[in-house]
């Protein structure tokens, strides 16, 4: 697992607590983080959190989801908490552009027994998402790429994810920059202006969690 919490706002120990007083990363997705971890050197900061995967399946279980899409795969480990929340016959969207990435995870989706509800899709996400028909029947999906598309991303998958279906945002707090008027570099005023979007939006209404680097949920009208 990583070395420190991805929490800006928890200490060691605390975080520690947290993940010990809720449902743990089994064997396969600590072998997959530390695999992550040895391949990706800094870059393996890129990666969920445990807790955030843990909720993630469980979100899924509860909305009862059966189609979901990942925006952002990585190396796999969100990809592989969210297809653990579909029953056996469901199926995850996962778009990146990256094999180098997402190769890193394939082996663990195959141990863990989900790579059959995981469909892979390499190229820009957008064009991923466009190509897909105009049907609002997804129930989930998750957000975790590049920053300054993510209000495209958003838009898209609005036409596509069902009424009472939910959105996962990742990084809305950005390690506390949203907050702090002198950082004003392409990310952090992405991050912000998504926000207030997201905020103003009367196709959804959201909730803002300290989840990892901040978590929004947006449940779809």
């Amino acid at each position: 697992m990583s070395d420190g919490p991805k929490s800006f706002f928890l200490g060691e120990a605390l975080h520690a607590y947290l993940i010990e007083h809720g449902t743990p990363p089994d064997g396969v997705l600590r072998e997959l983080a530390e695999a992550t971890s040895s391949k990706m050197g800094g870059l393996a900061g890129m990666q969920i959190a445990p807790e955030q995967g843990a909720f993630m399946t469980l979100l899924g279980r509860l909305v009862g989801a059966r189609q979901a899409i990942e925006v952002g795969t990585f190396t796999g480990y969100s990809a592989l908490c969210l297809a653990r929340g579909l029953p056996e016959d469901g199926k995850l969207i996962c778009c990146d552009i990256s094999e180098e990435f997402t190769n890193v995870g394939r082996p663990y989706w195959e141990k863990a027994g989900v790579a059959d509800r995981i469909d892979l899709r390499i190229g820009p996400a957008a064009d991923t998402l466009r190509a897909l028909p105009e049907e609002r029947v997804f129930d989930l999906a998750f957000i975790d790429a590049d920053k300054p598309s993510y209000a495209v991303y958003l838009e898209e998958l609005l036409k596509r994810i069902r009424p009472n279906g939910v959105i996962l945002v990742d990084n809305v707090l950005w390690g506390g920059s949203v907050v702090d008027d002198e950082r004003q570099d392409e990310n952090t005023t992405a991050i912000r202006a998504f926000n207030d979007l997201a905020l103003e939006d009367p196709r959804v209404e959201g909730v803002m969690l300290p989840i990892s680097d901040g978590l929004t949920l947006l449940r779809v009208l």
